[in-house]
């Protein structure tokens, strides 16, 4: 029984995990598209014209926020695959503080009003558009940010379960053997003479043989 709900935690974990790497992959797609435009935007001033810019923070910082969650799902789905306990806290530990930037983020732009003067200038204005796509589609983006937030959630749950059910073992109880285990006693040879019969054919044929002598 605990084997079959061991099981049954790791594939929902494996499925969990799996939808924080698709959120890392399509963010990893969408700032390789943004580096692209800004490498278009930038071959189109005069030469020279673009050494005056500063680094597009934003870009870069979306781009190592999709890699990092690519991680984090490669280490949950190790983790998910063996139960082995380093694998498992590192894990969490490492959910836990993508947790603990996300609350950190949320309640600096709600709690702080001048929160935009907390980043520093986007020149590539990609910022701009997304804090205007927020705004404009918020009821959406609201339930996006719950729904990944309560994924990231309950993956770190699962881990905390699959942690305590322990790693795999060979047996369920004293009585039932694994055969890679115990290979001696597939190969079990009754060690003395074999005895054929009953103990009265046995002492009928000692008799004859006295007789014939």
């Amino acid at each position: 029984m605990g084997r079959l709900v061991r099981s049954c935690m790791q594939s929902i974990l494996k499925l969990v995990n799996s939808l924080i790497g698709m959120v890392g992959m399509a963010m990893i797609l969408y700032a390789l598209w943004m580096i692209r435009v800004w490498q278009r935007h930038m071959a189109d001033l005069p030469f020279g014209g673009g050494s005056d810019y500063a680094v597009p923070w934003f870009i870069y910082t979306f781009l190592g926020l999709g890699v990092t969650l690519c991680v984090i799902t490669c280490t949950g789905h190790i983790a998910a695959e063996t139960a082995n306990g380093c694998c498992l806290y590192l894990y969490m530990l490492l959910v836990f503080l993508l947790l603990l930037l996300e609350a950190g983020v949320t309640a600096d732009v709600f709690l702080n009003r001048n929160w935009e003067e907390d980043f520093p200038v986007d020149p590539s204005g990609n910022f701009a558009q997304l804090k205007d796509f927020v705004r404009s589609n918020f009821e959406i983006c609201k339930g996006i940010g719950l729904s990944i937030v309560s994924v990231q959630g309950l993956s770190l749950l699962l881990a905390m379960i699959l942690k305590a059910l322990g790693p795999h073992q060979y047996y369920d109880s004293d009585d039932e053997y694994a055969p890679d285990r115990v290979p001696l006693l597939r190969n079990a040879v009754v060690v003395g003479d074999p005895v054929y019969g009953s103990n009265r054919d046995a002492w009928n044929i000692k008799i004859n043989d006295k007789t014939t002598r």
